[in-house]
């Protein structure tokens, strides 16, 4: 053993010490290092959320600022309404989640309260359905759409890459593949200009290849597949789909080969034969437009079949009902509107104090309007009618009891037996498909519960104008009559006999842009014995 100097020993545990202290204190200064870097990575992140936060709070302010300015004009566009539908609903959602990530309760129980108010899925999908009902209807390319260059628009509003996928997936999701299509070349043409976007071109490619292939265009589909591996030569889908396509096509290929080869054998003259069968038939029988598609026609503005012969043939006139009393003096505008079946357009015959009262009444009531089922007579939705409706009362306030007595007066038709004033909504892409106001006599039991019988009249009020589309259209007879606030128009759907007028079938064409308010008052059989004598033929 050897003898220890306690200077030594106190030495040594000095410098031990020291050491343990100085590896504690590295050890501690590389932790604080660590949680700076991690401090500065949370306020970095946070920062970034905070900007995206920001940046969506500018947007959204921009947005409301010149929203307010016209409310009802600003989501007349229906660019505009489907994109509100998009930022309220999956934009919000993927803010929602980069808030969620943050510790502020607060903050967090605010937005989940505010968020049962948001719209839906189902309010996107509707409003995005109501887009491609439109872009169908009035033959709209998805540049115009998309571009915002929209008939009667006074809010343009572009649309980004992000909206043109989204429409397309919604579209993809209801295994519409046409409309997916359209979409996505759409969302695919702005990034091949330079539009920056989160989007990017491989998703959208695998969309639209496919889309492309379930219509049945493998070559086309099997060019986008390649383009697509091109970008990302790993892509496992894609590399599946371009070995499965080349198969198919090649089948196609021999298919059409064979069948071009029979039609060969089968011979020319044969061939020749058909053609002229074919012509001739062709020639003696033209066939009716269908009804959808002359519907679409006439809510465009074209296929309306009155001739300058029948044109000369409708007036305008002062209309004072025959010399009523209070006409007398001061007789309304009559206008023809059309001949078979008769329809008149009253000019002036309701003020705008009177709408915005019967306005103000209605919209605390408005709800989806409904449709009698003519084989449970249960009132329920359908996607052929699409608006807001509400049914005012005459007891309820004095100005609908003038406004049926109004009608009643023009008409020379009791009001008592007629039903409520109906007003109704029609926003963005709403619409009602062809239909019959009166019920046919396989509905039997169409208006029983009402005991007055059959809708032998109908009166509509145009309570707004109505920048594009919106038009009540007769498919039957080719008659469009336009929107005009303070107009009505009215007509039978009876003939004089009780039987019905089956050229009355109307509709109400989609809303392009802008907001449609009318009202309707359906005027009922019984009370009308003497007013409106019965016809002795089944037609007049």
């Amino acid at each position: 053993m050897f003898a220890v100097s306690p200077r030594w020993l106190v030495a040594n545990f000095k410098q031990h010490f020291l050491w343990i202290s100085l590896r504690n204190d590295l050890c501690n200064i590389q932790l604080i290092k660590d949680l700076v870097t991690s401090l500065k990575n949370y306020i970095t992140a946070e920062e970034n959320k905070l900007k995206q936060v920001k940046q969506w709070a500018e947007k959204l302010d921009v947005l409301s600022a010149i929203a307010m300015q016209d409310p009802e004009g600003f989501l007349g566009n229906p660019v505009n309404a489907f994109k509100l539908m998009k930022r309220l609903n999956t934009e919000w959602g993927d803010l929602e989640s980069l808030v969620l990530k943050d510790t502020k309760e607060g903050f967090i129980s605010n937005l989940t309260l505010q968020r049962q108010h948001f719209p839906t899925d189902e309010d996107q999908t509707g409003a995005a359905k109501a887009l491609l009902r439109l872009q169908d209807t009035y033959r709209l390319d998805t540049n115009t759409i998309s571009t915002g260059d929209l008939p009667g628009v006074t809010h343009k509003s572009p649309m980004t890459v992000e909206d043109c996928f989204e429409l397309g997936k919604i579209a993809y999701s209801e295994v519409d593949y046409y409309h997916t299509e359209l979409w996505m070349e759409q969302a695919l043409k702005q990034l091949d200009e330079g539009e920056e976007s989160t989007v990017d071109k491989v998703t959208v490619l695998d969309y639209l290849s496919y889309a492309i292939y379930q219509q049945g265009d493998l070559g086309r589909a099997l060019e986008l597949t390649k383009r697509l591996l091109m970008l990302d030569p790993e892509h496992q889908r894609a590399n599946g789909n371009l070995k499965y396509f080349e198969f198919q096509l090649i089948n196609q290929r021999k298919a059409q080969a064979q069948e071009a080869q029979k039609a060969q054998e089968e011979g020319k003259e044969r061939r020749k034969r058909l053609t002229s069968d074919a012509s001739k038939k062709k020639k003696r029988f033209r066939e009716p437009v269908p009804e959808r598609k002359m519907y679409e026609m006439l809510c465009r503005g074209e296929g309306i079949k009155l001739t300058p012969r029948r044109q000369r043939r409708l007036f305008c006139r002062y209309f004072d009902n025959h010399g009523h009393p209070k006409y007398l003096l001061s007789p309304v505008k009559q206008e023809d509107e059309w001949d078979r079946p008769y329809i008149v357009r009253y000019h002036d015959i309701i003020s705008h104090g009177e709408i915005e009262k019967v306005k103000e009444l209605a919209k605390p009531r408005l709800r989806r309007a409904t449709i009698s089922n003519p084989i449970t007579g249960v009132l329920e939705t359908a996607p052929y009618r699409i608006s807001k409706s509400a049914w005012l009362t005459a007891y309820e306030h004095p100005m609908i009891d003038q406004i049926n007595q109004r009608i009643e007066d023009l008409t020379g038709l009791e009001m008592d037996t007629a039903e409520e004033l109906q007003v109704a909504n029609y926003g963005v892409g709403g619409q009602y498909e062809p239909h019959f106001d009166f019920g046919r006599k396989d509905e039997p039991d169409a208006f029983k519960e009402l005991g007055t019988g059959n809708r032998i009249a109908t009166w509509l009020f145009y309570m707004s104008d109505v920048a594009a589309g919106g038009a009540t259209v007769f498919p039957d007879v080719g008659a469009a009559v336009w929107p005009k606030k303070g107009t009505a128009v009215f007509w039978y759907n009876l003939f004089p006999s009780g039987e019905g007028d089956y050229s009355t079938r109307h509709a109400a064409c989609p809303v392009l842009v802008g907001n449609k308010w009318v009202s309707n008052k359906w005027i009922h059989e019984r009370g009308q014995e003497f007013r409106r004598p019965c016809g002795l033929n089944e037609t007049a």
